[in-house]
């Protein structure tokens, strides 16, 4: 009975790991079909101009390549001082040179537990990042000059992180990391946090969304024109928080999932680290590599984005964030 239960479960993960292994076949060699491409709104344009500053005056902003994420935390800090902020730089040390993060704070009525929203700027080596994560960079700039003029109940800090991807993930040196590590110090608690991860990828036809699971397919869209919301088991209050905050405000469809870190790729980014802290966190995706063909190569190029999405995807998370962070 016990040999014929352990070949079971050794089947079922055989089964799992080779519908995953044909997920990523999937995107990586199946083109999908063109979308609906940028659209003519001030935020829309204002995207566009943050992406293509990121992606093609700078390009590729690898931890090897430490000035060109140098540049692009320039331009990021510069591009907050516009809106209205002194952001502050965080020390990020790895390999013996010292990266920084950027936050960008906007201070609350009270003083208590703090609502977070986060994005990596920082890309794997030799591509220039559009999609990973050029488009979430752009929308947290663009969320940060919504709130500039808000004052909230709650304190809200809008990070940049640098140093999420490999060689430095999943290793504590990530920026985020550093910035979760150094709340927790300071006696400080987070509310909720929001992490950006690829959020500008919305191209193909119907059966062109790849999925962790065979099973996912019955219960999800199987158009790849959604964004979606993915939490763990207790924080699936503020997954469902959020993506009501983009159904109300947004012309973008969402999908919410709350499961454990079996799912792979559930905690593939900087969310991670306020998990580990116990604190309620959500990533908001494109689902990244269950959809986008360009995954971590130098294809990840400005012209596959849909910037109109993402001009909704700014209004639903601003609506989002003044919700959690009770801004009248």
């Amino acid at each position: 009975m016990a040999r014929v239960l352990i070949l079971t479960g050794i089947g079922i993960v055989v089964l799992l790991v080779g519908f995953l292994a044909y997920s990523l076949w999937k995107v990586r060699f199946f083109t999908p079909a063109v979308g609906s491409g940028p659209a003519g709104s001030p935020t829309a344009k204002a995207l566009r101009r943050h992406v293509e500053h990121l992606t093609v005056r700078i390009g590729s902003r690898s931890v090897g390549e430490p000035e060109a994420l140098g540049q692009a935390r320039d331009y990021i800090t510069e591009t907050l001082g516009q809106a209205g902020f002194e952001a502050r730089l965080q020390a990020v040390p790895y390999a013996g040179r010292i990266y920084h993060n950027v936050i960008a704070a906007v201070p609350g009525s009270e003083s208590g537990e703090l609502v977070v929203v986060g994005a990596h700027y920082d890309t794997v080596w030799g591509t220039p990042g559009a999609d990973d994560n050029g488009s979430a960079v752009a929308v947290l700039l663009e969320v940060a000059r919504a709130l500039a003029e808000t004052r909230p109940r709650h304190p809200v800090e809008l990070a940049f992180f640098t140093l999420e991807e490999p060689p430095v993930f999943p290793s504590r040196s990530m920026g985020s990391s550093v910035y979760a590590a150094a709340l927790r110090e300071a006696g400080r608690s987070v509310r909720a946090m929001i992490c950006l991860e690829m959020v500008g990828y919305y191209q193909g036809s119907k059966g062109g969304q790849s999925f962790p699971f065979p099973f996912m397919g019955w219960f999800y869209r199987s158009t790849p024109d959604f964004v979606a919301v993915i939490g763990n088991w207790s924080s699936r209050g503020l997954a469902g928080e959020v993506a009501g905050a983009f159904r109300e405000a947004a012309h973008l469809p969402v999908e919410t999932l709350a499961l454990g870190r079996f799912v792979p790729g559930v905690d593939f980014s900087d969310h991670r680290w306020f998990w580990a802290m116990g604190w309620p966190a959500v990533m908001v995706t494109d689902t990244a590599f269950y959809r986008n063909p360009h995954y971590h190569r130098s294809t990840d190029t400005i012209d596959t984005l849909d910037f109109g999405a993402m001009a909704e995807l700014v209004k639903g998370l601003v609506r989002a964030v003044r919700g959690l962070a009770e801004i009248p």
